[in-house]
């Protein structure tokens, strides 16, 4: 604390003892409003709602940590870094007991750099890799194979009395079921996470939204508050999981490893990790954190870290605890997917088929590597269903996307001036009447094709992709000047641009006003495009659901533009790769008067319109499809196949009136599987889904599902 400047001590030291003690009052200062936020937002998080994201709360925590490190003496009390959690509030409704062994955290680790560090200090024979799920902790007590009581973490010594509720979860036996191999010890304390998959948070939002009830932001928050319900009739009705993760005090039973505890527990008919491995050197477990970066989707659950302890019990009674966290295990933890933000408006994009897409625009917010402003809603239903006001905090998910979606509001968070948003029937950019293009049809669409700026502009991008043209000079900038100087009333006239096009440009001249570098490679890139492969001239029509797989497929068979146009459906309904969705679309399309204006124009410009002589016919799948051949079904492909990328695969399965789906689940149909295909597998092996290989991938394309 700062002194009396007017004392002695203050008189006789002078200036630099005055700044000395300024600036330690400064840190102190600092020090009690960083641990005040942090104690207010740990008690938000396991009490409450949260109203920071994860990730901002790290951020706190750790600059408390540096902050420590920097100036201890700026601690003036009980620092929360050396804290597990929050105890249970004395208003809570459930009473506090105590856990027989310490229910402890976890320490985390944010780069590689951090984790070396920990595996160089806790070298060890065996480590184990595991996801690290976010959901809420539950410790389980069985007395002689029976539940006893169900815990929450509480503040690791004391958690709250959640049995009812316990008891409401199908993952959590009432009894446990001894083996030869493994008799129910005595007592056994049981560490796991309660959570909701993200598949079953969207449905039970929709169900909560249909009932008027309040909607959940997040499946953590979710999942945290099911747990704390009064009335376990209440918890009963939200599809909670459960997976162990690790043992407290136990008599009667004495494994060797926290492997050998996981095959126990799972003896016992408790459910384990199937993504758990055991590895054995520091770049094994690095390449563990490699993989699982990349993979992060792969599992049946979302996660948001890996954790690595050390696998030998002996070895960790060794290496001990600290007060919040053991020495053996850290949490590897990689960049937030999902985020809080503001919802400052909401417009909507429309696409190069008219469709009309809602998206928020937030307050910026860094996430998964990148900054993200904007957020999908999807469609005009959907939005609705997710309830959100301008003015909300919002949830958002990235989940490997470029743009994020919004996952719904955080209705405690409201004050009153959130403003309801009511979706405009015009287009934004054209001004004419959305709507959806057929009954049922949840999307809408603008039915001005040809001149919507806003279509014509996603089009132009959309041909100079390198699945189309590959006009790396005409990028998104570019098309809007190209359509907004009135050079390119629509794409008609793309290979006739000249020189003196560009010059009524800003994109494509110099300020002296000639053609510049870009403008002089798209002339060239023009030239070139003439010549790519017929397939990728389908592509660049902009036909709706007729991507490379379909294209293909329509360039193998009819080997020309001129007898795709005169093509009749029943035939084309029949070809591998396309079949009657697809069909009926490339006939509506060739039935539009301006359509065949772009084919006409671009062949006198000297666009291929033929196959050479010597393409060879692709054929990806073999066999002949049948009309809605895959209706009803949900196909998911991991792994790396010999003849189909991921978009062909998926392009396959939807022109077949399938699901392609990213995620298995019990509603999966067939997983296809090509080499190293990973978690994916293992949940299908583990729900019992239909695998197939890349042969029977082929197959199931051709012939439809077996009787």
């Amino acid at each position: 604390m700062i002194g009396n400047p007017l004392d002695c001590g203050a008189v006789t030291t002078g200036v630099n003892k005055e700044s000395t003690d300024a600036t330690a009052a400064d840190h102190a200062h600092e020090w009690e409003k960083l641990a005040d936020l942090v104690r207010h937002h740990r008690e938000r998080y396991y009490y409450a709602t949260p109203e920071i994201s994860d990730a901002e709360f790290d951020e706190l925590l750790r600059k408390l940590h540096a902050l420590e490190a920097e100036h201890p003496e700026a601690v003036t009390g009980p620092s929360p870094t050396q804290e597990v959690s929050p105890a249970p509030p004395e208003s809570s409704p459930f009473r506090n007991v105590d856990h027989l062994q310490p229910m402890l955290s976890l320490d985390n680790a944010f780069d590689t750099e951090q984790l070396e560090g920990w595996l160089h200090r806790t070298p060890a024979k065996t480590y184990l890799t595991e996801l690290k799920i976010d959901g809420a902790s539950i410790n389980l007590l069985y007395r002689n194979g029976e539940l006893e009581l169900a815990l929450t973490r509480g503040d690791g010594t004391t958690g709250e009395d959640i049995t009812h509720n316990a008891r409401t979860l199908k993952d959590i036996p009432a009894s446990l079921t001894a083996t030869e191999e493994f008799p129910v010890p005595e007592v056994l304390e049981v560490r796991g996470e309660v959570f909701i998959t993200v598949e079953d948070f969207a449905e039970m939002n929709k169900q909560r939204q249909a009932e008027g009830l309040k909607m959940f932001a997040n499946p953590r928050n979710a999942a945290a508050g099911a747990m704390r319900q009064k009335n376990a009739e209440d918890t009963a009705k939200r599809p909670l999981r459960l997976i162990c993760h690790g043992i407290g005090a136990r008599e009667g039973f004495a494994p060797g490893s926290q492997h050998e505890a996981y095959q126990a527990l799972a003896a016992w008919g408790l459910p384990v990790s199937p993504y758990t491995k055991q590895v054995h050197t520091a770049k094994e477990v690095l390449a563990q954190v490699k993989y699982w970066g990349e993979h992060r989707h792969d599992a049946a659950h979302e996660m948001d870290g890996l954790v690595i302890k050390v696998d030998d019990l002996e070895s960790q009674l060794s290496y001990g605890t600290t007060s919040r966290a053991p020495r053996w295990a850290i949490a590897f933890k990689y960049p937030p997917e999902e985020a809080m933000t503001r919802l400052h408006n909401i417009r909507v994009g429309i696409g190069r088929t008219g469709r009309a897409t809602p998206f928020a625009v937030m307050e910026p917010k860094y996430m998964a590597g990148s900054t993200v402003t904007m957020a999908t809603l999807h469609n005009p239903e959907e939005a609705h269903r997710k309830g959100v006001r301008l003015g909300d905090d919002i949830m958002i998910r990235k989940a490997g996307e470029v743009i994020p979606e919004v996952l719904g509001p955080v209705e405690d968070n409201r004050n009153g001036r959130e403003r309801e948003f009511a979706f405009s029937s015009l287009c934004p950019e054209c001004g004419a009447v959305l709507a959806p293009s057929k009954a049922g049809d949840v999307d809408w669409r603008c039915p001005n094709t040809r001149y919507c700026p806003g279509q014509l502009h996603t089009r132009l991008t959309y041909l100079a992709g390198r699945g189309a043209f590959d006009i790396d000079a005409l990028g998104e900038k570019a098309a809007y000047d190209l359509i907004h100087s009135g050079v390119l009333p629509d794409e008609t006239m793309l290979f006739d641009l000249s020189e003196n096009d560009l010059s009524r440009t800003e994109a494509y001249v110099t300020k002296s006003g000639k053609v510049n570098k870009q403008g002089e490679t798209l002339l060239t890139k023009l030239q070139d495009a003439k010549q790519v492969d017929l397939w990728r001239v389908i592509v660049a029509l902009s036909i709706r659901h007729v991507g490379p797989t379909a294209a293909k497929a329509l360039a193998a068979h009819y080997r020309s533009i001129p007898a795709l146009r005169t093509a009749d459906l029943e035939t084309m309904s029949q070809i591998d790769g396309v079949g009657p969705i697809i069909a009926q679309s490339v006939l509506d399309w060739f039935q539009v008067d301006w359509h065949q204006e772009i084919v006409d124009r671009w062949a006198d410009a000297g666009v291929r319109m033929e196959a050479d002589e010597d393409d060879e016919p692709t054929d990806d799948a073999g066999g002949e499809i049948v009309a809605d051949l895959f209706d009803g079904l949900t196909v998911v492909v991991t792994g790396t196949l010999v003849d189909f990328d991921r978009t062909s695969a998926k392009e396959a399965i939807e022109s077949r009136g399938g699901k392609a789906a990213g995620s298995v689940s019990k509603k999966t149909s067939y997983v296809v599987a090509g080499e190293k295909a990973g978690s994916k597998l293992t949940k299908a092996e583990e729900l019992g889904v239909p695998v197939l290989d890349e042969d029977g991938f082929k197959d199931l394309l051709a012939n439809g599902p077996a009787d």
